[in-house]
C-alpha cells in the first residue's frame, strides 16, 4: 500500500528539516513539499536535497513541474485545476500525481497519462467539504485503472484498512504523518 505524506507548514518545520524528514519516512513511502502561500517556495531545494537522503520512493514537489524539474524531485503533485499540465509534466520525465474530486477528473487524469491520483475527500477534514465516503471510493477505483489514493481525513489504521478495503491503492495524508 501506497503512504503518501502531503507536507505543510504545520507539519514541516523548515529549521528542524531532517529530524522531520526522518519521522517523516518512519511512515510514508512518498513525499511532497506543499506550501500553498507559495513564501516558503524558496526551501523547496533544500527539501528535496535533504528528502533524498531518506527511503521514500518519491519525492515531490506540489504545483509546479518546471521547478520539480530544475530541482531533481522524482516528480510532480497538480491540483485539480492543473490536469491539463500533466502532458508536459510527463514529458519533463515526471512522476505525476494529481488531485481529483469526481469520476470526470479521474477518468480525464488517466487519459492523459497522471501515475496517480488522490480522490478527496473520503472522510471529514477541515476546509474541505462534504466528504464523499467510501461507497464513492469504492465505485470511481473500479472505474480507472489509474492508481487512487484516498484523501481527506485520514487519521487512523481503521480508516487506512477501509480505504484499501474499498479499492485505494494507498492513501494520502497531512495530519496522519504530521503527528
Amino acid at each position: 500500500m501506497i503512504r503518501y505524506a502531503i507536507t505543510d507548514p504545520s507539519t514541516l518545520d523548515l529549521h528542524h528539516l531532517e529530524r522531520d524528514l526522518k519521522r517523516f519516512s518512519q511512515k510514508a513511502s512518498m513525499i511532497v513539499y506543499r506550501d500553498r502561500s507559495g513564501i516558503s517556495m524558496k526551501n523547496a531545494p533544500a527539501f528535496v536535497k535533504a528528502a533524498k537522503q531518506f527511503d521514500f520512493e518519491k519525492v515531490l514537489i506540489h504545483g509546479d513541474h518546471k521547478l520539480a524539474k530544475r530541482l531533481g524531485a522524482d516528480g510532480v503533485h497538480l491540483s485539480s485545476l492543473q490536469i491539463d499540465e500533466i502532458p508536459e509534466a510527463k514529458a519533463q520525465g515526471l512522476f505525476v500525481v494529481v488531485s481529483t474530486h469526481t469520476l470526470e477528473e479521474l477518468q480525464k487524469a488517466e487519459a492523459l497519462g497522471a501515475d496517480m491520483a488522490t480522490f478527496s475527500p473520503i472522510f471529514e477534514t477541515p476546509g474541505k467539504g462534504m466528504p464523499v465516503g467510501l461507497e464513492a471510493l469504492r465505485s470511481v477505483t473500479s472505474q480507472v485503472t489509474l492508481p487512487v489514493l484516498a484523501l481527506g481525513g485520514i487519521l487512523t489504521q481503521e480508516q487506512i484498512e477501509a480505504c484499501e478495503a474499498h479499492g485505494a491503492s494507498g492513501f494520502a495524508s497531512i495530519r496522519y504523518f504530521g503527528a
